[in-house]
């Protein structure tokens, strides 16, 4: 549960309750528990019974999920405009059309030809009029057989920022640490602020606020749809988080990318309809938002043409990024399309699978939901 407090008024009361009536710290059979820093928010600092836990355990050993090599290397993936952009039937050869304007990416099959790139079907365009687009290796990660019930996270930030020393502190070198990208990281200690934002603890002394990660939070059964599938994946648009489960166990998790407004995710239980390794995507033509995306990989389609699928045109996850579209890494996506491939039949023959998706607050708030 997380305790909502003003930092500046702490009585001597709950600075008593804080510390953990636990005895010897120096076990070297530790098991990882951070519930032995909870309250540490209150304190100078932390109990040596946390100060042991965490030195125990600095950061998640996670297995990562693993790279899709073949996709990534097999694919070149090229920004074309915005502008329209004619294509030729060979090198300096005749025009026979052009990619209209709009946010468009080709996948060039071959790039032996200087000046020039071959795209899927066939056409021809100028090498200059195109950009190299390199996608994302970023994985999620994958949980023991008996899954993971603490929650940790994934830093978002970009810039490198310190920590703070306090709940609602300002960053400070004197914490000797700072934000990396992607970093995976436990979370000891939840701090609530003044102004409602979660803060957390991530080491001795070592604070982060919420905006700054995208929080793995394993949900309740008691909170877990029903009439879901044996294996299901929980999409959150607050934490932009997915999930993907076995009953109640979760298996594996990532960061993801949803829709911006106004094409925000909808929210809602739904089955997975059409699973296709490779698809094509375009919409709005003609439009000033009309896109056009060639080969995109591992597409599961799940609300109309809604679809989780791997993305090689930004590495912003853990960002609302799409036009509805659960975007994940080509590494996080062939993992959940094969998961999901591998399930049992049903007593139809069918292979059915879930994709929740749901929102544990306001995005873009502190306003939790529940």
């Amino acid at each position: 549960m997380i305790k909502r407090f003003t930092l500046m008024l702490v009585s001597a009361a709950l600075m008593l309750a804080a510390v953990p009536l636990l005895a010897q710290v120096e076990d070297s059979d530790l098991v990882y528990d951070p519930s032995v820093c909870a309250g540490s928010a209150f304190l100078a600092q932390p109990t040596p019974t946390c100060m042991a836990m965490m030195e125990a355990f600095p950061a998640p050993d996670f297995e990562p999920i693993p790279q899709d090599r073949a996709t990534l290397s097999q694919y070149s993936f090229w920004r074309v405009g915005p502008e329209a952009v004619p294509t030729f039937d060979a090198p300096g050869g005749n025009q026979i059309g052009e990619i209209a304007a709009g946010f468009n990416f080709v996948n060039a099959v071959d790039t032996s030809v200087d000046g020039w790139l071959q795209i899927e079907g066939g056409e021809w365009i100028p090498r200059d009029r195109a950009s190299f687009t390199e996608p994302s290796y970023f994985s999620g990660v994958m949980f023991p057989e008996d899954g993971w019930e603490y929650e940790f996270a994934w830093v978002l930030d970009l810039s490198y920022t310190y920590v703070s020393e306090r709940p609602g502190g300002e960053p400070s070198e004197a914490t000797g640490r700072f934000l990396e990208r992607y970093e995976v990281i436990h979370i000891f200690d939840t701090a609530v602020d003044s102004e409602g934002w979660r803060w957390y603890m991530i080491g001795p002394n070592q604070w982060v606020k919420q905006t700054f990660v995208s929080k793995f939070q394993p949900m309740d059964a008691d909170d877990m749809p029903e009439d879901v599938s044996k294996k299901w994946v929980a999409v959150d648009l607050y934490e932009q988080t997915l999930i993907a489960y076995e009953g109640e166990t979760p298996v594996f998790a990532t960061v993801i990318a949803t829709g911006i407004p106004p094409t925000e995710t909808n929210e809602g239980l739904f089955e997975v309809w059409a699973s296709l390794a490779r698809d094509g995507m375009s919409g709005a033509t003609g439009a000033p938002n009309a896109y056009a995306l060639q080969s995109v990989p591992w597409v599961l389609y799940f609300d109309d043409d809604i679809s989780l699928h791997g993305t090689y045109w930004h590495d912003l996850f853990g960002y609302r990024q799409s036009r509805g579209c659960v975007n994940l890494t080509i590494s996080d996506a062939r993992q959940v399309f094969e998961w999901m491939a591998d399930s049992e039949p049903n007593a139809d023959g069918e292979i059915v699978n879930s994709v929740y998706v749901h929102s544990t607050g306001v995005y873009g708030e502190n306003v939790i939901r529940g």
